[in-house]
């Protein structure tokens, strides 16, 4: 279904107001625009971004996701992810927990790596459905490579307000490394009442979202209840996850956030939504740079627990591992569920989740 045969989003369900970052002026380094990325993304973690000129490949990537979702089970489940911790590949329902109760999820999606979309036709992970191969080139590769584009952009200009060094944040997200990054399109049914996914935080460093129905909500530092986040044609939602939490030292936030049925009259319809997910590379060891800058070394020295920026793991280990103990197959009780499959998350999770 095309976007403009969907219902808008209704006026009446309360929001939270993103700031718009104008990504045209970011190239540009304009310093207020600078200045507004740089508080969304210490006070929130979220934003709204337009001018990032990948309407028509976002387009094709949902007519994909599409595809990929029409094709037999049976089929599909040849590439299904499994339970031991990778994310490539297809993930059918009913295969992740939601909550702490062990509450299965109703969404299915397929998951393509950067790394397998820019070796293509070679194989860097795995195999996919005959629907991602056959736009690989023409549909997946473009639009990982503008993704990139976008992402690398932002890192700079992140990796400079840090104090950094040039380039520091960019050497752990090189481009010929593999990487847990990935591009995926959700599918979801629309049942009332249900979260789609569950209250987490990101695994990775950015993420680039595009929806064409609500659902996602955020929980604002300090409140109480979850709002929506509205989505805006042609706008990307952006928003940072641990690793950039851990290694700023708690300075960029990776904010809590979920996934629920629609609302209003979007709510009837089935719901296509499309990432990419930034991740570094998988050597890199998520711990706090504060050996190369004064602002996240002081950062660390007034945290509660500076231990929690000192992981000892690595990108790999923090994604496999969060992956992994999401699926109900590993599922074993609710302490254990919030123990190994959370990330970055400053709340009582538990209690949260209960809201």
């Amino acid at each position: 279904m095309k976007a403009t045969d969907l219902p808008p989003f209704p006026d009446d369900v309360p929001t939270h107001p993103l700031l718009v970052i104008d990504y045209a002026l970011i190239e540009q380094r304009d310093p207020e625009e600078i200045e507004r990325l740089w508080t969304a993304a210490t006070k929130l973690g979220f934003w709204y971004l337009k001018n990032h000129g990948v309407d028509e490949d976002v387009r094709e990537m949902f007519d994909m996701g599409t595809e990929t979702m029409a094709l037999p089970m049976a089929e599909k489940m040849k590439f299904e992810q499994g339970n031991e911790g990778i994310s490539f590949g297809y993930k059918a329902a009913g295969t992740c927990a939601i909550d702490a109760a062990g509450t299965v999820d109703t969404a299915q999606f397929i998951n393509v790596a950067k790394d397998d979309a820019l070796a293509w036709p070679a194989q860097a992970h795995r195999a996919y459905p005959s629907a991602v191969n056959a736009r690989m080139t023409c549909t997946i590769k473009p639009f990982v490579e503008k993704s990139l584009a976008i992402n690398n952009t932002l890192l700079d200009v992140l990796n400079d307000k840090l104090g950094l060094p040039k380039g520091t944040l960019a050497r752990l997200h090189p481009r010929e490394d593999y990487s847990g990054s990935e591009t995926r399109v959700l599918y979801s049914p629309p049942i009332v009442g249900r979260q789609v996914l569950s209250a987490h935080t990101d695994f990775g460093s950015l993420s680039l979202l595009y929806n064409r129905l609500g659902g996602l909500q955020v929980l604002v530092p300090g409140a109480e209840s979850w709002q929506y986040v509205k989505p805006i044609p042609g706008h990307a939602i952006c928003n940072l996850g641990d690793a950039m939490s851990i290694l700023s030292a708690g300075i960029l936030r990776s904010n809590l956030h979920r996934v629920v049925n629609p609302p209003g009259l979007q709510g009837t319809h089935y719901r296509f939504s499309l990432v990419y997910f930034m991740r570094p590379a998988n050597s890199v060891v998520l711990r706090a740079l504060a050996d190369s800058s004064p602002l996240i070394a002081d950062a660390v020295a007034h945290a509660p627990d500076p231990t929690m920026y000192e992981t000892g793991a690595t990108a790999i280990e923090w994604f496999t591992r969060r992956v992994k103990m999401i699926r109900v197959a590993n599922y074993k009780n609710p302490e254990t569920w919030l123990a190994t499959s959370r990330g970055t998350e400053q709340i009582d999770l538990a209690t949260q989740i209960a809201a």
